[in-house]
């Protein structure tokens, strides 16, 4: 390379960025010790925008375009730089390009628990997770505020204060809401709608964007969504339990019939089991009315009743213990007296 040629090689003639990348929002072009060349090509592709910086200060923002840089596409910078009659030299100055594509699928979520206080189950630590996407909306704001001089700026870099920030709005959004736990399911379009509206004025004040947010699930503590999976369980039953209780006393009453205190005592223990008082004795009532018409099952037969012994009998029992002494003569004459009168002899 001859003299001429690295001369010319020092001057810089095209200035473009060919993104190949997923995750990077901005980009320095690599200046080093050259200098821009008058008349230059900026090139400026779709979801891009370009901003030159000299000195520290922001100036002249390009949109997509091949632009052919001179004083006047260059006002601020020629302001900065002093080009009252424009400039025919190379001159120096940082360029940055910035991608304002959307970028979707990024994640947010609860490092720990956050209290929640519900008016069914009292205080909740609740965990929460869901998607969002972001643009940069102004180029220069985002350079300032979160850029500066760095040479590549990407999606990792802003993640984790964008995630504390989210979290923050959400926890007051959620206080704000007072939405029940057993509700909140339903209401996950609704929350996500009011955290972006919240959240927006704050992605801005970086240059950002927040132009979706989704809240993707609330997860309870086990045992309040195990109390949840009892009370769905119940409203199941509840439109049947009439039916269910009824065909349980029908097939219960001629077991019944055959223990000792019969149907009475299944109604007790049925009653009791079943909590369900009154109406279970009307339900009762009402089986066992109708099985009384229709006749015992076969090959079930009444309880006889225990046979009835004579005077001689009763006596002679009675005798026996007094000779045993097993009871007192008062005991023993108490007795006879009640056995005799009992026999229609006292």
């Amino acid at each position: 390379m001859g003299l001429m040629d690295w001369g010319k090689a020092q001057f810089i003639e095209i200035i473009e960025w060919l993104d190949d990348s997923n995750d990077t929002l901005a980009w320095r072009f690599p200046v080093r010790d050259q200098e821009i060349k008058n008349g230059a090509k900026l090139v400026v592709r779709e979801s891009q925008e370009a901003v030159f910086v000299n000195e520290g200060q922001l100036a002249d923002v390009f949109k997509p375009g091949t632009h052919t840089l001179s004083t006047q596409n260059l006002p601020v910078l020629a302001d900065l730089k002093g080009w009252k009659y424009g400039f025919a030299s190379p001159f120096k100055a940082e360029t940055y390009f910035t991608s304002t594509r959307l970028y979707n699928d990024l994640k947010w979520g609860t490092s720990n628990p956050i209290m929640m206080r519900d008016a069914d189950f009292g205080m909740l630590r609740i965990r929460a997770f869901g998607i969002y996407s972001i643009k940069v909306a102004d180029s220069g704001t985002f350079l300032k505020q979160l850029v500066g001089t760095n040479g590549v700026y990407t999606v990792a870099d802003i993640s984790e204060q964008l995630r504390k920030t989210i979290m923050s709005r959400f926890t007051d959004t959620l206080g704000e809401a007072k939405i029940p736990a057993l509700d909140l399911a339903s209401k996950y379009d609704e929350l996500s709608d009011h955290v972006r509206q919240k959240l927006q004025d704050e992605f801005r004040t970086m240059g950002l964007e927040l132009s979706k947010f989704f809240v993707e699930n609330i997860s309870l503590p086990e045992e309040v969504e195990a109390m949840m999976d009892k009370r769905t369980g119940v409203g199941m039953m509840a439109p049947v339990m009439g039916t269910y209780t009824q065909m349980q006393v029908a097939d219960s009453i001629p077991l019944a019939a055959q223990n000792p205190g019969g149907v009475a005592g299944l109604g007790m223990g049925v009653g009791v089991g079943f909590g369900m008082g009154n109406l279970m004795g009307q339900q009762m009532a009402g089986a066992a009315q109708g099985l009384g018409q229709q006749g015992l099952p076969a090959g079930s037969a009444p309880a006889s009743p225990a046979p009835v012994k004579s005077l001689k009998e009763e006596l002679t029992e009675l005798k026996d213990l007094f000779d045993s002494q097993l009871i007192s003569q008062g005991e023993y004459d108490t007795q006879r007296s009640a056995i005799m009168k009992k026999h229609g002899m006292g």
